[in-house]
């Protein structure tokens, strides 16, 4: 199968004001005609667009479904068809064991996964009336099993994986590439508080180098760092026995 060429004209970047998705923005600066950041902070996408060659913030709340549709139709307008969106909007709280946070999981669902859902359903009938685009979607090894403490979380991106995994199959046949981006621990605002170790933890500038390749090369799935994804992944095959036994030995706190 052979692809255009990864010089996008539009770029679409949710999430874009702190980590991964702001690191990615000065990346995609040199290598697309316009790169569009949205995020809640108008302040932080003024700063990341001055000086930029291409950089265009469009504030936005992912979680506002007619926000997010109008964003769309003024992006479009403005600037041109999007072709390339990567939705990197997220937000992460850890619970306690053993804590439903009814607010947090609230949370968690209406930006992780809903605010990519309400992006989709404003880009992806564009894209297939063109018969062409690109739409990443950012979820997590979180979400390859249950873990503790992430109750608010992992579920998200668990259902992020499965949505991509769904979309792949039915939007190829309109020239639409989906791919779904996998990361370890990444040293970003929304990890610096995590009590716990962090195995393999990468900067957000590394990480968001080997997003855009992947992106490039239009991998399905696109991980990093590798090492640590692929024994995560080795979690994803055990048998439950052996799942809940690992994970009792070394996740959980007895004493919790």
């Amino acid at each position: 199968m052979s692809f255009p060429d990864s010089s996008w004209k539009v770029a679409w970047i949710t999430g874009a004001s702190s980590g991964i998705g702001r690191e990615l923005a000065s990346l995609l600066d040199t290598r697309a005609g316009k790169v569009v950041v949205s995020a809640r902070s108008s302040e932080k996408l003024d700063k990341l667009a001055a000086g930029s060659q291409a950089i265009k913030p469009y504030p936005l709340d992912v979680t506002d479904e007619t926000a997010v549709s109008a964003c769309v139709d003024s992006i479009e307008s403005d600037l041109g068809p999007i072709d390339l969106a990567v939705f990197c909007a997220g937000t992460w709280a850890i619970m306690d064991q053993g804590e439903i946070d009814i607010d947090a999981i609230r949370s968690g669902v209406e930006v992780n996964y809903m605010g990519v859902v309400n992006a989709l359903a404003a880009l992806v009938p564009r894209m297939r009336e063109r018969g062409q685009g690109h739409v990443a979607i950012v979820a997590s090894v979180a979400g390859y099993r249950g873990l503790p403490r992430a109750t608010a979380y992992g579920p998200t991106k668990a259902a992020l994986i499965n949505l991509a995994e769904t979309l792949k199959s039915e939007l190829e046949p309109f020239g639409i590439t989906v791919s779904v981006v996998n990361p370890g621990f990444v040293d970003t605002p929304m990890t610096s508080d995590n009590p716990f170790p962090m195995p393999g933890i990468m900067p957000a500038d590394k990480a968001a180098q080997a997003l855009l390749a992947g992106l490039e090369k239009r991998r399905f799935e696109i991980i990093f760092p590798r090492g640590f994804v692929y024994a995560v992944k080795l979690l994803r095959i055990l048998p439950y026995r052996l799942f809940f036994w690992y994970v009792s030995r070394t996740m959980i706190d007895k004493k919790g």
